[in-house]
């Protein structure tokens, strides 16, 4: 049997409830399941269990795991994105959740051109104001998102994303979730766009994330239990799989 299974049937029944006491469906809500430090044979089983969008941290990662997955299987970039990765970023993932500076996103729109790949993008900001977490501040979103507008042909703008402080009580990211959809609901307002997605929510807070009107949960732990401890040195070199 496959012990994924009762997991992540679990998991759909948390999300399809905090979904509908948010007045939505089940179908309004993805599940971004996160693979990291799991290995090809964790998301074989998930695919097995029925699921379909996998979440990786770091591209050196996911270069080395993608060629040895079934080729089913849909990949989103959730963690922090180093410049000198944007040109196997493109190529690897459909959508980038951390786009968190206006250098960042020239250097992924180049690649992207160059690559003749179309990912969406999220932006990342910081609400909380940790030091700790990447980001672009609130009060830098409005410059960034002019900026992309003005220049973007390969990218698609289409959400945001943060992270909320770790904290035991789910309750805590509450606010920093309601911030969030704010800023978004700003930002639409104030530029004529639809910035649909909101990437927040993780295995301690997604049922909150949702009651604030997450579209993109990312679960791991929840999923899968605690991450492995990486062994494989091909991880952290620029040589895996011939991509990098």
């Amino acid at each position: 049997m496959n012990d994924l299974i009762p997991l992540y049937e679990a998991t759909l029944s948390k999300i399809e409830t905090a979904a509908k006491r948010s007045g939505r469906g089940a179908d309004d809500v993805t599940l971004v399941a996160v693979t990291k430090t799991h290995g090809p044979e964790t998301v074989r089983d998930a695919i097995d269990a029925g699921m379909t969008l996998f979440g990786e941290n770091k591209v050196q990662e996911a270069a080395w795991k993608i060629p040895m997955c079934p080729t089913s299987a849909r990949w989103q970039l959730i963690g922090h994105l180093q410049s000198n990765k944007v040109k196997h970023a493109v190529r690897l993932f459909e959508t980038i959740h951390s786009v968190d500076s206006i250098k960042l996103f020239d250097a992924l729109e180049a690649a992207a051109r160059q690559a003749g790949t179309r990912p969406e993008i999220y932006l990342e900001v910081n609400v909380s104001g940790e030091p700790s977490k990447y980001g672009l501040t609130p009060a830098m979103l409005p410059a960034t998102i002019e900026h992309i507008l003005n220049h973007s042909q390969a990218l698609t703008l289409s959400g945001l994303m943060t992270m909320a402080p770790f904290d035991l009580d789910p309750e805590a990211a509450r606010p920093h979730f309601v911030a969030l959809r704010n800023l978004r609901d700003q930002m639409e307002k104030d530029f004529g766009i639809d910035l649909y997605h909101l990437s927040m929510g993780m295995s301690g807070d997604f049922e909150v994330a949702i009651e604030e009107g997450a579209t993109d949960v990312r679960i791991g732990t929840a999923l899968f239990g605690a991450r492995p401890k990486i062994t494989r040195p091909t991880l952290d070199a620029d040589t895996t799989s011939g991509i990098l």
